[in-house]
């Protein structure tokens, strides 16, 4: 499964667990656009990833980490681990930077 494919199922799955239809996104994006980016057909951008994870009442990081650990078939809890422990570390460096 491609990434595009991927975060289209992370969004579904989201979704469709939080017993929402694709008419509840109406007020940041028609059903057909949301079918697109379900079915892997278009990317969203990082706006429009936000709207949408905010009617889910997720965190469109959540959803971006959903969709490359599903990418990974082989190991997708490895690659949440190795996402989580990246992040704490450009954070890390992030934070000892002059700023």
């Amino acid at each position: 499964m491609n990434l595009r494919e991927a975060l289209g199922h992370a969004i579904r799955s989201v979704r469709r667990n939080r017993h929402l239809s694709q008419e509840a996104f109406d007020v940041v994006s028609s059903r057909t656009y949301m079918s697109t980016l379900e079915r892997g057909l278009k990317s969203p951008t990082i706006d429009k990833l936000d709207e949408i994870a905010g009617v889910m009442g997720v965190h469109s990081a959540a959803l971006v980490c959903l969709a490359y650990a599903l990418a990974d078939s082989h190991d997708p809890g490895r690659r949440l681990d190795q996402i989580a422990a990246e992040a704490r570390r450009l954070l890390a460096e992030w934070s000892g930077a002059d700023q």
